[in-house]
């Protein structure tokens, strides 16, 4: 009698151990599969943003080369005024605007920082709404830019947006394109940890280099992460 009933609970506590071993393979693979399609969906945002500023390039070199070859006249104004404001797909006559959102958040670049295999638009403000779907510019000049640019990433522990930016040292590499197409190397140089009310990163003083600051926050949320790049031009 004792070892029926005693068989019974080990069979009730087994189906209950594979049933929570299941769940939780579930819930891992669900959680890589959102994780995966997160950085994914960044890179080709950022592909997607690259494309229509070299195609911008094309068309405006383009258009360069005709005004050179040709005098200046009515309809080469109205040309320039609609290359300005469109991009023409040439092979399929289709008119298409400029990628320059993600999302629905202005875009203003690229970072790419190959150690981590992160690729991602960089959004022009860094509203709350606006670091949930990428990284965002939260002060200085701007991309490629004479001074210090921060840009500032969620760290959810979990590989997507600044998640591995502690896996970084000094030495690595941080590539920005900005609008215009220039795509520049920038070389940490410094890393250190800090408290979530300190801002002096935002201020310092980097003469008339182009520099970077990564922000995010540490593991346990309690401090924040911060890398400073230096411009290799």
């Amino acid at each position: 009698m004792f070892d029926g009933k005693y068989g019974k609970a080990l069979t009730v506590v087994l189906a209950i151990l594979i049933l929570i071993v299941i769940g939780t393979l579930i819930f891992f693979a669900v959680d890589y599969a959102k994780n995966a399609k997160i950085n994914s969906d960044a890179s080709d945002g950022a592909d997607r943003f690259e494309g229509a500023v070299n195609k911008q390039e094309e068309l405006n070199n383009s258009n360069n080369n005709e005004q050179i070859d040709n005098p200046v006249d009515d309809s080469n104004v109205e040309l320039n005024i609609q290359i300005e404001n469109i991009i023409t797909n040439t092979d399929t006559d289709e008119e298409i605007t400029p990628t320059n959102t993600y999302k629905g958040y202005p875009v203003v670049g690229i970072i790419e920082i190959p150690k981590t295999n992160l690729k991602y638009p960089v959004l022009e403000n860094s509203s709350k709404d606006a670091i949930e779907v990428s990284v965002a510019v939260d002060s200085g000049p701007g991309l490629n830019k004479v001074g210090n640019t921060v840009i500032i990433g969620h760290n959810y522990r979990n590989g997507t947006f600044f998640s591995n930016n502690k896996n970084l040292s000094n030495g690595d590499d941080i590539y920005i394109t900005d609008g215009t197409g220039t795509k520049l190397k920038y070389v940490i140089y410094n890393i250190y940890i800090t408290t979530p009310e300190d801002s002096d990163y935002m201020d310092r003083e980097v003469g008339e280099t182009k520099e970077i600051t990564l922000v995010t926050c540490t593991d346990d949320t309690k401090s924040r992460l911060v890398i400073c790049a230096k411009a290799e031009e």
